[in-house]
């Protein structure tokens, strides 16, 4: 809540970790310590404060006063949908607006989305406030409410592609007869003469004149309405630019043509085809960029695509058709085959295999039973199912991974400061060279034509637009195709900081392997069936719940083995589990158990030995007495996670891996792997004080995890990567997200934040390099050398193509393949095939 006071702006804050009166007379005592805060009240029930905001005090320095002291103030982000804005300078006077409101913490507007997101302080301002903040700086903003089912920001750029192109088509009908009637005696002199002794060189400009004028007044209006205002502002932009460049060749025709005797002998020239030709290359220069525009929001249209419009709800027995918004937790929703599962939920009858590439990325359809989740816009396949309807609207998984995408294509990375810095001064400084170059021309020059031409292509050539959307069409196309291929960015700066890391450190236990124990060796004695020893095992293990004796039931299951019935089933803590299988004596556990029993392990020993080298917990099994077979256990390696590790390698990264688990079985994965480094028997904290040796020792570091445990490393590391198959505790501590739980992601992770900023450094180079190279030229300062001037006309067509460059360079991110390939988990029965 803010409301405006003498003494500046009267605030309502909500704070954490108010627990009794000392924490309110810290809280308090700690706010009035900010110079310019006055008139301050903690209230502990409602756990808020009040008070007055005067100058030198800043919603962020309160903020950072209430940290320091342990009592943080909520926050909340705000989302704004912005129009008008069409280069670097707006973007960074929208900035500067929010950030005046009272309660802002901080602002990022994107030129490519037309977004801003902005920080506040919870309570103390609304989306309509800064909306206004916005429209008062002279940009129309609107709040994004974030509905349930958003809209495509593609639809909203195609929109707009179809106003602009109206107006481009239009513009071009008027323009070509101004281009002809000027420029086509100079390419054909015979029609110059044509043209003078037919309706004579009045008419003709009388003529351009009419033409010019509708061109400007009518779909090149734009440019004057948001322009001019701008300049009385005292905030130039790009159309501040164009107005002033073509309404100063209009303007000089004009006199030309009506008040000639005004003009010094010899000057007399009109120039309306200069203005009518800007105009219209402008304008076609805008469409293609709102048509480029469209394509880099390509990849959330795709994600909204995903979802169906409508839904087959069983309602007292009957189906019934029914749209997305009005699906509730708990309804009962029919699914036929071929058909795109609606919201997110469970199945409560029938099975089928459903394709869930489109949000995990794995490419092989997964069998679904009763029981089992089934996520929103994933693909039925050929069975027919009714799912429990668990979540709907915007707390679908779908609907969760559309708002992480768009964040991060909103974000504003820290090699967007430069361009901030620069482009709110860039417009005024070109206002200031051209002004120079008139002015040097006039004094020195041929003649005051020659002086406006140069003003004038001054102003055109100018093009603070590509350095405007240099990087944040690099960040929408980059972290939108990075969708597609699995890795979800969180926050949008990820991209810049994985991009310096030098090593890769993995936590083990459900990021490298599967996280769950397997049967993956098995041997028999001579003479012992190795399926019956299985049965035999397996039958007394279903007794147990533990997650080993599941692995050894499981590994039966896959090979189709009956389990005969098991009696007298004991556990014996610490060595294994003893009872009777048809009428005979079994034992199963560790070498201690036969060694208590006094069994001999005989020539199976040997291989036991092996197994424990290779990290693997050997199981013996004894029937009346006589150890028959032996069985490895072990958390096997992901599929695809050596293929990860080499990935890494091939791009010159280092790779570590922090466990909790025994050296030696630490050691016996990384080698399987081929990983550098290895840190066990850590515990979580000791997870960070290994990162901060590794960052010691090789440079920024990135960490993979997955668990609780992983949470302090990743909140630690340089970049922190959370396996999608893991705990929600680990995925809101991380900044980058794996959609699935290949560990090959990460390389292509790492792949798309390089060729994200190395996209960006190109866009920022070529907008910058345009800008240093093409302003001097249209000032003239090749003119005495080499007798090189450049036309307004060329001056418009280059300032075009340079943000439809710097898009198009943008839009090649669309094309980034994968590192390593999708991986498909093996089964039990693959394992002991």
């Amino acid at each position: 809540m803010v409301t405006a006071t003498a003494e500046g702006s009267r605030l309502r804050l909500h704070l954490d970790k108010l627990n009794c009166a000392g924490c309110v007379r810290r809280a308090e005592t700690a706010l009035l310590a900010e110079p310019g805060v006055s008139d301050v009240a903690v209230n502990l029930a409602n756990a808020s404060a009040d008070l007055t905001l005067g100058a030198p005090a800043t919603a962020q320095s309160v903020a950072a006063r209430l940290d320091g002291a342990g009592y943080p103030a909520h926050r909340d982000e705000l989302v704004l949908a912005l129009d008008g804005m069409t280069c670097a300078s707006c973007v960074a006077r929208v900035e500067r607006a929010l950030l005046a409101a009272p309660g802002v913490l901080s602002a990022a507007v994107n030129l490519a989305a037309g977004q801003a997101r902005v920080q506040v302080l919870e309570g103390a301002t609304t989306a309509q406030a800064l909306a206004r903040a916005a429209t008062d700086a002279g940009y129309p903003a609107t709040p994004d409410d974030g509905d349930a089912t958003p809209a495509s920001p593609t639809a909203r750029h195609d929109a707009e592609a179809t106003a602009i192109k109206r107006n481009f088509l239009l513009a071009a009908a008027l323009t070509l007869p101004v281009f002809v009637l000027e420029m086509g005696g100079h390419v054909v002199p015979p029609f110059h003469h044509w043209i003078h002794h037919t309706i004579g060189m009045q008419a003709s400009w009388m003529v351009q004149f009419v033409l010019t004028t509708l061109v400007l007044a009518w779909p090149g209006r734009a440019f004057y309405l948001r322009g001019f205002p701008a300049l009385w502002r005292r905030a130039p932009d790009m159309n501040s630019l164009v107005a002033m460049g073509t309404a100063a060749a209009w303007a000089y025709s004009v006199v030309a043509l009506f008040a000639p005797g005004v003009l010094p002998v010899g000057t007399r020239a009109v120039y309306f085809e200069a203005a009518a030709v800007i105009v219209t290359l402008i304008l076609l220069g805008r469409w293609l960029e709102a048509r480029a525009k469209g394509r880099t929001g390509a990849a959330i249209a795709r994600l909204i695509g995903l979802q169906p419009r409508e839904a087959r709800v069983l309602r007292d027995g009957v189906e019934v058709t029914v749209p997305l918004t009005a699906l509730t937790p708990g309804d009962l929703i029919r699914i036929r085959p071929g058909e795109r599962v609606p919201v997110d939920g469970a199945v409560a009858e029938g099975s089928s295999f459903v394709d869930e590439s489109m949000i995990t990325g794995e490419p092989v359809p997964v069998e679904k039973g009763t029981g089992a989740r089934l996520t929103g816009g994933t693909v039925n396949g050929t069975g027919s199912v009714v799912m429990r309807a668990t979540h709907v609207g915007g707390d679908t998984v779908l609907a969760q991974i559309i708002r992480m995408v768009e964040a991060a294509q909103g974000a504003k990375l820290p090699i967007q400061a430069l361009v901030d810095r620069v482009t709110l001064w860039f417009v005024p400084a070109v206002m200031v060279v051209a002004v120079v170059a008139v002015a040097g021309w006039l004094a020195f020059g041929p003649d005051l034509t020659f002086a406006l031409v140069a003003g004038v292509s001054v102003l055109i050539i100018a093009c603070p637009c590509a350095m405007g959307l240099a990087t944040p069409t690099s960040v929408m196309v980059g972290t939108g195709r990075a969708a597609e291929l699995g890795v979800l960015f969180r926050k949008g700066t990820a991209l810049q900081g994985l991009e310096k890391v030098r090593l890769v450190a993995f936590d083990k236990t459900g990021t490298l392997t599967e996280g769950r124990p397997v049967l993956t060796d098995l041997a028999v004695i001579e003479g012992q069936d190795e399926a019956q020893a299985l049965a035999l095992a397996a039958a007394l293990e279903a007794q147990s719940e533990h997650p080993v004796a599941q692995a050894v039931v499981a590994a039966a299951h896959a090979r189709g083995l009956t389990l005969p019935q098991a009696d007298g089933f004991d556990s014996i803590t610490g060595f294994g589990i003893r009872g009777q299988v048809e009428g005979r004596a079994v034992l199963i556990g560790a070498a201690r158990l036969m060694e208590r029993e006094g069994v001999d392990m005989g020539a199976l020993a040997a291989r036991a030995t092996a197994l424990g080298a290779q990290a693997r917990t050997p199981l013996w099994l004894a029937i009346d007495g006589r150890a028959v077979a032996l069985l490895g256990v072990a958390d096997r390696v992901k599929p695809g996670a050596a293929a990860a590790i080499a990935a890494l390698h091939a791009m010159g990264l280092k790779t570590a891996m922090i466990s909790g688990d025994t050296r030696a079985a630490a050691q016996a994965v990384a080698d399987e792997l081929g990983i550098d480094h290895v840190v066990a028997e850590v515990l979580p904290d000791g997870k960070v004080t290994a990162l901060k040796a590794l960052r010691e020792a090789h440079g920024p570091v990135a960490f993979v995890g997955d668990g609780i445990n992983d949470a302090p490393a990743l909140a630690e590391a340089d970049a922190g990567i959370a396996i999608g198959t893991g705990t929600d505790v680990a995925v809101e501590t991380a900044d980058v997200v794996l959609a699935s739980g290949d560990p090959g992601r990460v390389a292509t992770a790492l792949e798309v934040s390089r060729l994200t900023m190395r996209n960006i450094r190109q866009n920022l180079f070529w907008a910058f390099a345009y800008n240093t190279a093409l302003i001097p030229v249209a000032a003239g300062v090749l003119y005495p050398a080499t007798g090189i001037m450049l036309s307004p006309e060329l001056a418009a067509g280059a300032m075009a193509l340079s943000s439809v460059f710097v898009l198009s360079n943008a839009l090649r991110l669309r094309y980034i393949t994968p590192r390593v390939p999708a991986t498909v988990p093996d089964t039990q029965t693959e394992a002991l095939a």
